[in-house]
């Protein structure tokens, strides 16, 4: 009944209109497991793949071949990871590793290359090779021995009173001539040490050939002098010497391939020189 504005209570549980109250056992109360989805990425990770993206520490990560995998569902994972590191090879991401180095790095390794026969710029480099260095003494190579050539000729024809053109074909030319065998080169070294099992690292060989080109900067800046001979001798010099620091420097790997070792040797010690008469026969030989 209602007494006061407010409401009694009911003493007959069995009254009309009231609801019986429940008898029986307690309820019982249902506990929750402890969950990570509160927290991204789960912090339990041990023996599993973690969410971060690592660069690639070695070439043979990025140039990674399909892994075997086991049959059944897994197949579509497998081909999918492939695809994943074959996309990865040509993103900005899988190459940040190899350009960065200090300015002290790319010094000492410059400072390497004009001393070949030390032979210790592969075991400096092995931990972290890089390709900075590489890059920007090719580009700087190009220009230079571009420049050269052109003021070279300019002060030829001038001394014989005659008209003088730019050729843009050398700043193309020496482009193509340096890009393509700091990059090809190498390549095909890679594959003929891997076939004659005595691998070594795709970048390691682009970073040793990269710097090898140095000593080609100095001699375009001599070539200046004209005095036909000294040019040749001046073109001899740097391609012996680049010959020498890439062959050295490769002789472990060289001597564990057989008996063929002397005939890459041959082949690395061709290449070099004929990169220097090529410099010299183009760059540098001057017709009025």
């Amino acid at each position: 009944m209602m007494s006061g504005g407010g409401y009694s209570a009911l003493d007959d549980p069995k009254a009309s209109g009231s609801v019986p109250a429940a008898t029986g056992p307690d309820p019982q109360t249902i506990k929750f497991t402890d969950s990570n989805l509160q927290t991204f990425p789960p912090s339990d990770t041990k023996d599993k793949i973690s969410g971060a993206y690592r660069p690639p520490t070695n070439a043979d990560d990025t140039f990674s071949s399909k892994s075997g995998g086991g049959g059944g569902g897994g197949g579509g994972g497998s081909d999918d990871a492939a695809q994943g590191g074959w996309f990865r090879m040509f993103s900005v991401a899988a190459y940040k590793p190899y350009f960065d180095v200090d300015t002290s790095d790319v010094v000492e390794r410059i400072w390497e290359s004009v001393f070949p026969f030390r032979g210790n710029f592969t075991e400096k480099t092995s931990e972290k090779p890089d390709l900075y260095g590489p890059f920007w003494t090719c580009t700087t190579l190009i220009f230079v021995a571009a420049s050269i050539a052109t003021f070279v000729t300019y002060l030829s024809h001038k001394w014989h009173k005659k008209d003088w053109t730019y050729d843009i074909n050398l700043v193309t030319w020496s482009a193509g001539l340096f890009y393509g065998y700091v990059t090809f080169v190498p390549l095909g070294l890679y594959v003929i040490l891997k076939y004659f099992s005595a691998p070594a690292g795709l970048v390691q060989l682009w970073c040793l050939y990269g710097y090898s080109l140095f000593i080609f900067i100095p001699a375009s800046l001599l070539s200046i002098v004209p005095i036909e001979i000294f040019r040749w001798v001046i073109a001899g010099v740097a391609g012996f010497m680049s010959a020498t620091f890439v062959a050295v420097n490769l002789r472990a790997h060289i001597l564990n391939s057989g008996e063929r070792w002397f005939l890459i040797v041959a082949g690395i010690f061709l290449l070099q020189l004929g990169l220097a008469v090529l410099l010299k026969l183009y760059l540098f030989t001057i017709t009025v």
